[in-house]
């Protein structure tokens, strides 16, 4: 406690340091809970990382993707979200059900796949994602995504309904209602990206806050997640923002979503709020739902296996 109180005093000092010193504080603090009892992750992190293969679609894109599990079970992809890799499931996976067959993805302009200089609309990470069924001869499969990957999951399952079976939304929105005022958002996270500069600095305040949690993370995980989305190059930080993670519109074309659905949350996600989740509710009325109680906008990074039994417990129900 004498080194947080030596920060805390530190930030009497001026306002200048105030950034710096909540970046320092948030250090201590994970260091401190990893010391009582860290998050040990199940998969190695490089031999993970070394499993990926690229293809390359019809599109002209290169894809990088991760084939694990039974090669005879159910296909499920996992679509992770904006600034992430296929790496964002590492601490999920070990807790899905050995049967399925998971395929996990870099989406475009993200981890080892191409980073062109468009297009980053939702429809063109969703034709990605119904071309990589295609290369992989799957005709149908259960599609799991997080924040960006559920807007993307939702596109899919809207416009090319036979290839989706189940749907699960993870920390997800439906956007705004009609005719609601906009609303400042506890945490603004789009001004803080547009005020980014090359090169992006991996352990800047901003950086540490984009990937906080409520509850203690594996250290190395968040670290290389934070490497990676540093090395994104901010063209592509900016177009992903404006092109494919404005959530303006999503609401309009919901009806269309016909597969079953599960919608999960965390009650402490500051990115989609109360408001927003809501109107997901409203417009997805017979989805199932699960909030987690305490958790933030990566539940499945806090509680893997909490997260995972409920995902198991909805693709295995006829």
């Amino acid at each position: 406690m004498a080194a947080f109180r030596a920060v805390a005093r530190t930030a009497e000092r001026g306002p200048i340091l105030k950034s710096l010193v909540l970046a320092v504080l948030v250090n201590l603090l994970y260091a401190t809970a990893f010391a009582a009892g860290p998050h040990l992750l199940k998969i190695n992190l490089d031999e993970f990382d070394a499993q990926k293969k690229l293809v390359l679609l019809p599109n002209s894109q290169h894809l990088a993707y991760i084939d694990i599990g039974d090669p005879k079970g159910p296909p499920v992809v996992l679509i992770h979200g904006y600034t992430d890799n296929a790496r964002d499931w590492v601490p999920l996976i070990p807790y899905l059900s050995k049967h399925y067959r998971l395929i996990v993805v870099d989406i475009r302009g993200h981890g080892r796949s191409d980073k062109p200089e468009c297009c980053y609309a939702r429809i063109d990470f969703a034709y990605d994602i119904k071309l990589l069924l295609d290369a992989l001869h799957i005709p149908k499969a259960d599609i799991v995504g997080h924040s960006l990957g559920s807007m993307i999951t939702q596109v899919l399952a809207e416009q090319w309904p036979d290839r989706v079976r189940k749907v699960i939304l993870i920390s997800s929105t439906g956007g705004p209602r009609p005719g609601a005022l906009p609303k400042k958002p506890a945490y603004d996270f789009a001004s803080e990206i547009r005020k980014l500069h090359e090169p992006i600095d991996p352990d800047s305040p901003f950086m540490i806050q984009w990937w906080d949690s409520p509850k203690p993370v594996n250290p190395d995980f968040i670290r290389r997640q934070r490497r990676d989305a540093a090395n994104i190059p901010l063209a592509v930080w900016l177009a992903v923002l404006e092109q494919g993670a404005n959530p303006a519109d999503l609401r309009s074309t919901l009806p269309k979503l016909k597969a079953p659905t599960l919608l999960i949350w965390g009650s402490d996600d500051p990115i989609m709020e109360e408001d927003v989740r809501q109107s997901l509710r409203e417009g997805l009325p017979t989805a199932k739902v699960k909030v987690f109680d305490g958790l933030g906008h990566n539940p499945f990074w806090e509680e893997p296996q909490a997260v995972a039994t409920v995902i198991n417990g909805f693709l295995d129900t006829p």
